[in-house]
């Protein structure tokens, strides 16, 4: 058991850094029969870690499934960094924001110490950790439901502790824009969201260029409930157009 688990954790690791990988090179890396590789992927897939079709092995995003957060970090890095620095300069000192559990706004976190002082809410594990080395920030800890796929707490009591509070900015991020909205994969994430959207007086949604003209599951807002969206320079001419014309602003990272 032990080993099967070791080697589960080994196949993890892979499929997150290379993106997806087949059964068969699977099976020829450990040295095991592809059958033992598909046992090992449905526990994988049933953990939610990865997705499999047709003996393939991935990570990669689907409008059902949501990477994990370690393969998030490591996506479009530089036009997350981009972002960030972009999102910033819409943070003002003695501000109360609210950060959501993205990547994206997780580059925030190490500048807001020249906004300072601030208070900051999120649900972030990794932004909570990081939050707490910043001088002059009050950190706010939206707890609930731990979900170690999202690194973030959700359910009903982290949206009960959201709606406890009012704040002047969210800064967020979803995984999939089109058509004049905002998309996400799962529904309890897209509830925890819309109650932080509620809960905040102005709303900056942060999505690199990757999750343009792209859908999923559940709708999650129209992008009119923004007053700001924040892209990188990799947008394209038709996805910025598609933007200004669901009548939000739009601002591009340079």
């Amino acid at each position: 058991m032990r080993k099967n688990k070791a080697r589960q954790n080994q196949i993890a690791d892979l499929i997150l850094e290379h993106g997806s990988m087949t059964a068969q090179e699977l099976a020829e890396r450990f040295g095991v029969s592809v059958m033992t590789i598909h046992r090992d992927l449905d526990e994988l897939e049933r953990q939610g870690v990865l997705r499999k079709a047709r003996g393939v092995a991935t990570a990669q995003p689907s409008g059902v499934f949501e990477s994990r957060v370690a393969f998030r970090h490591a996506t479009a890095v530089e036009q997350k960094r981009r972002i960030a620095r972009a999102a910033l300069r819409h943070v003002e000192p003695g501000m109360s924001l609210i950060l959501d559990d993205s990547t994206t706004v997780l580059h925030m976190v190490k500048g807001l110490g020249e906004h300072a002082p601030l208070h900051v809410a999120t649900n972030f594990l990794a932004g909570l950790n990081q939050l707490t080395a910043v001088p002059d920030i009050r950190v706010i800890a939206i707890g609930g439901d731990y979900d170690p796929l999202h690194d973030s707490f959700q359910g009903m009591h982290a949206i009960e502790a959201i709606e406890a509070i009012h704040a002047d900015a969210l800064f967020m991020s979803t995984s999939a824009v089109s058509g004049g909205h905002a998309y996400h994969q799962e529904d309890r994430v897209v509830a925890f969201k819309r109650a932080m959207i509620e809960s905040a007086s102005a709303r900056y949604l942060l999505v690199d260029h990757t999750k343009l003209d792209k859908t999923a599951l559940h709708r999650l807002a129209p992008l009119t409930d923004f007053d700001l969206v924040i892209t990188d320079s990799g947008v394209s001419p038709e996805a910025l157009a598609a933007l200004e014309a669901a009548g939000v602003p739009v601002e591009v990272a340079p």
